[in-house]
């Protein structure tokens, strides 16, 4: 099969399945995952290698923290990020040692259960990002501690795939463990010195001159995250520090913004599709019920769990229910995870498929939840129980 053939398989699909999502008030996000499940190698096996589709759709991960980091003011972000880091943490440590439960309860390896627990730490934020509405992503206080909660997931998530290796016996040092805290402040500062000394100036020098200043954001968003990920760290950090960078311009941010979503949409359908047709169904009687009961686990204790703690940061109950609703789900970290995991030796298939199932259910029935009771892109909540 052909690259054209499979756009098209995959685009005409997601097409079609898409009009029957919106005349159902849903999120678009389901119907690609349905699409990827149906012509992966486990369905009707139209597409049966994803591989590349995979690394396409990672780059719109790349994109999508880049236009993140275009909306955020750096100081702003950093009064936010302080005061909610231990809300962060908190609730990474408590999800994480009930996922070291469940893999406890049904006796998997010693290595799974850390894997496990790890994996159920973070949330997506591809699809907290894209359920929000767009007049509510950067001036809302749910949508504020969200973007920094996820944030500072994150940068846990990087550090947890840097300890995999040491868990499986091939040990780290010290200084290993230290690189990403090194590396990032000076990938930080590298980025916006040459921001200052060189982008600001072109940007200003051809400013009418809109597919330059489109092809510069995309060479500069790439360039930082390579940059990333030579230092050790991952290529989305990158993409939100280059973003973030370019944040103080508002003129040029705000359109490039605007002219980067078609982009980041594109690849972003070939993310989600990938995430439906890599699942490996062969496994599915084997780890039902871990995987169910790691689903439920995080589709309904992270809404208390939250509010509990935003709570306790004088937020309301409000709040914290919709933050913790919204942050529901599985994550595109865990699924990286696991894969690295994996290929290290230190989980096995079985472990692999409870992280993959409970991504793939939960990234289908929280965009349903959240596109049900509270306002997205798509709908909002009076909008549903009005008709």
């Amino acid at each position: 099969m052909t690259f054209l053939t499979v756009m098209f398989v995959v685009f005409a699909g997601a097409a079609l399945l898409s009009t029957f999502a919106l005349f159902s008030r849903q999120s678009l996000i389901i119907s690609y995952i349905i699409l990827g499940v149906a012509l992966g190698p486990w369905g009707f096996d139209v597409i049966p290698e994803t591989h590349f589709i995979e690394e396409i759709g990672d780059v719109g991960v790349i994109f999508l923290l880049f236009l993140l980091g275009m909306h955020l003011d750096p100081l702003g972000m950093m009064e936010k990020i302080s005061k909610s880091a231990w809300v962060a943490l908190l609730s990474s440590i408590a999800f994480m040692s009930l996922g070291y439960g469940v893999a406890m309860l049904f006796e998997l390896p010693f290595t799974d259960r850390i894997v496990l627990g790890l994996s159920m730490m973070f949330s997506s934020t591809i699809i907290s990002l894209k359920l929000l509405p767009s007049g509510l992503v950067y001036n809302n206080p749910v949508s504020e501690y969200m973007i920094s909660i996820l944030l500072i997931q994150d940068l846990l998530a990087m550090f947890s795939l840097l300890i995999i290796p040491m868990i499986g016996g091939d040990g780290l040092s010290i200084i290993a463990l230290a690189k990403p805290f090194i590396a990032l402040p000076m990938v930080i500062v590298i980025s916006f010195v040459i921001e200052n000394l060189i982008l600001s100036k072109l940007f200003n020098l051809f400013e009418k001159n809109r597919e330059y200043l489109f092809l510069l954001a995309i060479a500069w968003c790439l360039s930082v995250s390579e940059l990333c990920h030579f230092m050790g760290l991952s290529h989305e950090i990158g993409a939100f520090i280059a973003g973030v960078t370019l944040a103080s311009d508002s003129r040029v941010s705000l359109y490039l913004a605007k002219a980067l979503e078609p982009l980041r949409d594109f690849f972003l359908v070939m993310f989600f599709f990938s995430v439906g047709a890599s699942y490996n169904f062969g496994m599915l009687d084997i780890v039902l019920w871990p995987t169910l009961i790691s689903v439920l686990i995080v589709l309904l204790f992270k809404p208390y769990a939250f509010r509990i703690l935003m709570v306790q940061i004088g937020e309301t109950l409000d709040e914290g229910w919709e933050l913790g609703s919204r942050l529901g789900q599985g994550s595109e970290f865990s699924l990286l995870l696991s894969k690295v995991a994996l290929s290290a030796g230190v989980l096995s298939f079985e472990g692999a498929s409870i992280i993959q199932g409970v991504a793939v259910l939960s990234f289908i029935i929280s965009s349903f939840m959240v596109v049900r009771y509270f306002s997205t892109s798509i709908a909002s909540k009076v909008d549903i129980e009005s008709t």
